[in-house]
């Protein structure tokens, strides 16, 4: 199986980097003490810097002149969701949780105006926020007094791409698989970074120069030294010119309180020749979707539904 690629933040960069690490002291031990450290499941990472409900009882939660009753559960699907952009409904898996409960919560939260649903199986649903969902979830953050400078989760609304709804809703199914091994091996998932995020930081990177130059044509002002090296210093690969991105970076402290992350990428059957032996070489933890593509209308007829997807192994490599 593949060997997770794992990596180890280096103190020694000088330079401040939100993707380094965080709550590091100098005797390599994290901040936090290991005897009170629970290693929480893989919906509450998403929701412990929000303020808002965590139990089974129901509470008011307020963004701007707007007022919703949630719990819980409720909250940690608002957060799982947001995290991911897109998650299969029937991987909206809950403490305590069932099936039934889980989708009265979801129609719930859809009947709020807070997430929206995209059939993509005969069986299963894609759920994505809505605008008003993301903007309940950025208005409620809960204070970090105790580590300002640790960053936050980021949230997003909406389909990005809807024609490649196929290969996004593996992403949280392989950050499962991932999250699952984790824990397992006493480790604690921080946060997540989608590779929206990565890209956005990289393109603000190599347009820098041109901020404010009126005769700026808007190709990059840097040169193929200086991206490699903005390349190693967020620990991506570079290859022939080009910097790699993985479809999600898990940041989590290990159990020894060291922080760490792990790079993963899904490969669908779409993945040919120079692109297959790019991933190949790139160094994330690849996991091959298969199954069916993702449903809907085709041709004048429409409605004809293709099986579900699901994911295999991690690929060997």
């Amino acid at each position: 199986m593949l060997v997770a690629m794992e990596r180890m933040f280096d103190p020694r960069h000088s330079e401040p980097d939100r993707y380094r690490s965080w709550g590091r002291n100098p005797g390599g031990r994290g901040s936090s003490d290991r005897a009170r450290r629970e290693v929480a499941p893989s919906s509450e990472a998403f929701t412990r810097d929000l303020d808002l409900p965590r139990g089974p009882e129901r509470h008011t939660a307020r963004e701007r002149d707007r007022v919703y009753e949630i719990d819980g559960a409720e909250s940690r699907i608002l957060g799982t969701v947001g995290a991911f952009r897109v998650v299969p409904e029937g991987d909206l898996q809950d403490r305590c949780d069932d099936d039934g409960r889980r989708r009265r919560s979801v129609r719930r939260l859809e009947d709020e105006g807070l997430v929206r649903t995209h059939p993509f199986s005969s069986h299963d649903r894609a759920v994505v926020l809505t605008e008003r969902g993301r903007d309940l979830l950025e208005a409620n953050p809960r204070d970090r007094a105790e580590r300002p400078y640790e960053p936050r989760q980021a949230f997003y609304a909406g389909l990005k791409k809807p024609r490649e709804l196929t290969h996004d809703i593996q992403v949280y199914r392989a950050y499962q698989r991932a999250e699952e091994r984790l824990r397992d091996q006493g480790g604690s998932v921080r946060r997540v970074v989608l590779d929206y995020e990565l890209k956005r930081d990289y393109q603000r990177f190599l347009q820098e120069r041109n901020r404010g130059r009126r005769d700026c044509d808007g190709r990059p002002d840097r040169a193929p030294e200086e991206i490699a090296r903005w390349a190693r210093e967020h620990d991506l690969p570079y290859d022939d010119g080009h910097v790699r991105f993985p479809d999600v970076r898990v940041e989590y402290e290990d159990g020894d309180g060291l922080s760490r992350h792990q790079d993963i990428e899904v490969v669908t059957a779409h993945y040919r020749g120079a692109h297959a032996g790019a991933a190949a070489k790139s160094g994330f933890s690849c996991y091959r979707a298969v199954g069916g593509a993702v449903g809907g209308r085709g041709g004048r007829g429409g409605g004809r539904r293709t099986p579900h997807p699901r994911l295999a192994e991690e690929l060997c490599r």
